[in-house]
């Protein structure tokens, strides 16, 4: 999902959290540890599980509607932390980075914390206006490649 499509529903339950564990996911490093060092009063954290790095498959269909085939393999890293409030958090993320891995899922359980929320909202909006600026910049290359192919309509002799 690119930074520009539709937001989950937000009647659904778990549709916030949802949204902003994919923004946690495609953040960077530095931006994490910047989020993380700005926290004056940080909980405790505790891992639960990894960060460990696997594989998982990934499967497609052929015009969104065909029958399901697996396409390959793709290398994810994954996390669990409990604060210190008892709030546990998942972090999962393409690739083996497993710092960015444990610093996502502690933003995942900071979002839960009422008193934590909104710096993790913050953190989510530079995420996004990022995201949506290399967007802008990826649609501006690809349009100054584009070729207008036109026929020319001579009078006929």
């Amino acid at each position: 999902m690119s930074a520009t499509e539709k937001r989950a529903d937000p009647s659904e339950p778990a549709a916030e959290r949802r949204d902003a564990m994919r923004l946690l996911a495609r953040a960077t490093l530095a931006e994490l540890s910047a989020a993380w060092d700005s926290i004056a009063d940080k909980p405790v954290v505790a891992p639960v599980r990894g960060p460990e790095t696997g594989l998982v498959m990934v499967r497609g269909r052929i015009g969104g509607s065909g029958d399901p085939f697996n396409l390959g393999e793709a290398t994810v890293t994954r996390a669990t932390v409990r604060l210190s409030g008892g709030e546990i958090g998942h972090g999962q993320l393409l690739g083996t980075d497993k710092e960015r891995a444990r610093y996502a899922a502690i933003f995942d359980a900071l979002f839960q914390s009422p008193a934590h929320r909104p710096a993790v909202e913050a953190l989510q909006r530079q995420i996004a206006a990022r995201l949506l600026a290399e967007e802008r910049r990826k649609a501006e290359e690809t349009a100054a490649t584009r070729v207008d192919f036109f026929t020319m309509v001579r009078g006929e002799d």
